[in-house]
């Protein structure tokens, strides 16, 4: 697929040699990067990733890799064809390889999925997954505010509440094991049932017009 593309870096104070990696695409002017001088967290990259793009559409990609760029094709393909405006990809729709590792995490994410689903209405499959793919304006209809892995369960419920069409794309998944260095904990997973609850019952019975345009992702908390 040929097209004009960014590619935004946020590097949340990493301590890997990253920085040191990074210093590579000092002159390349199709990638822009962004150092966080202390570690904020999932979320807070994002958002400074997304007050830095200008493209039409974003598309989140976890650095780790765990998630394979050459499914970006079936991603933003219900975007292209004028059917979608946000596409979640899935790890459990799939018919592509998957590494098999943690039971426990299968069963957690499932879990927050339907939960998610209860407060949403929508019929996600894979509400936790790192491919979300969507046009840049849905930014300005709603406000971030979870630093952590909160924003996963946070973006769904606020682009539910907006009633625009969304897709879901089966993809490919190499996760990584606690000694490769996967972070997301049971505190995460607590956390996330926290958010569920606490989004879903503010959006319920909120005319979302008074949400839309008010306030932009660039003056979240």
């Amino acid at each position: 697929m040929t097209m004009e593309k960014e590619i935004i870096i946020v590097d949340d104070c990493s301590i890997d040699g990253t920085r040191t990696c990074l210093n590579a695409y000092t002159n390349d002017a199709q990638v822009k990067v962004v150092i966080h001088e202390q570690n904020l967290g999932k979320g807070a990259a994002l958002r400074t990733g997304f007050a830095c793009a200008t493209g039409d559409i974003v598309l989140i990609q976890d650095a780790d890799l765990e998630y394979d760029p050459v499914d970006y094709s079936k991603l933003l393909k219900p975007i292209l064809d004028g059917k979608a405006e946000v596409v979640f990809g899935s790890r459990f729709v799939s018919g592509e390889s998957h590494r098999v590792l943690y039971f426990w995490h299968s069963v957690g994410n499932r879990f927050l999925t339907l939960l998610s689903n209860m407060f949403t209405n929508l019929n996600l499959t894979d509400m936790e997954v790192c491919y979300k793919v969507f046009r840049r304006e849905i930014l300005h209809q709603i406000v971030l505010r979870e630093d952590r892995f909160g924003f996963e369960p946070e973006f769904t419920a606020k682009v539910a509440q907006l009633g625009c069409p969304i897709y879901e794309v089966g993809i490919s998944y190499y996760g990584r094991t606690y000694e490769e260095g996967k972070k997301i904990g049971w505190k995460d997973g607590l956390r996330a049932i926290y958010v569920i609850v606490k989004y879903g019952l503010f959006l319920r019975g909120v005319d979302i017009n008074k949400i839309r345009g008010s306030e932009s992702y660039q003056n979240s908390e």
